[in-house]
């Protein structure tokens, strides 16, 4: 795709207009570059093999390292996954919505369809992606917008110069200037393990568990 056909929109100025943009994208098996809670991601349907293929090319991104999904809350996620018990759903019920991504157990359907058997999930703080999410009520696919072992890029003029010719389009806001990553927590087994310590500190999350 070439770079004019890559859209740039800007979601502060017409916010539901970017939305429904958003979400049309994601049905037709589009790929985006988005802002979230944390760093700007690539978006797009998990559930398309086509997508998730076309994510891994441009990231440049080895087929065994697996994606964020953002989701918008607790009850669409226990459609996708098997819950290990009652303290691990009050615990999730505790830390979210927040910057904290936790790799859960799949359930037999969702494993069968995203061909692995856990993945990690977050419901956002941020007022884009849980419009979109409240829209689209399915996963999307959250992943630095970046190249493989390359530093994320959180510019539009930056993604776009880089990205232009390999995503449908660029939905940016001027109002974020602070990145950081996810904090990673694996919830796969009885007890939460550290994976990744981002902005949230795992000492102030597992006072919750």
């Amino acid at each position: 795709m070439n770079d004019h056909n890559c859209e740039l929109i800007n979601i502060d100025e017409n916010f539901d207009e970017a939305v429904n943009k958003a979400s049309e994208l994601y049905l037709k098996s589009g790929v985006f570059a988005y802002p979230t809670d944390t760093i700007y991601g690539f978006g797009g349907n998990p559930f398309k093999g086509e997508v998730v293929e076309r994510i891994r090319n441009i990231k440049g991104r080895a087929s065994d390292q697996k994606f964020i999904f953002l989701i918008n809350d607790l009850s669409l996620i226990l459609e996708y996954i098997d819950i290990i018990s009652e303290r691990h759903l009050d615990f999730l019920h505790h830390i979210w919505p927040a910057p904290v991504s936790v790799v859960l157990k799949l359930n037999a359907y969702a494993e069968d369809e995203l061909k692995m058997k856990t993945a990690a999930f977050r419901i956002p703080e941020n007022r884009f992606c849980k419009r979109l999410l409240s829209s689209i009520k399915m996963p999307l696919i959250s992943t630095s917008v970046n190249r493989s072992g390359q530093d994320p890029l959180n510019d539009q003029v930056l993604i776009r110069y880089e990205f232009g010719n390999s995503i449908d389009a660029i939905f940016y806001t001027s109002r974020n200037k602070s990145f950081s990553a996810s904090t990673i927590i694996d919830l796969t087994k009885s007890t939460p393990a550290l994976i990744r310590e981002g902005s949230v500190k795992y000492d102030d999350l597992i006072k919750f568990f």
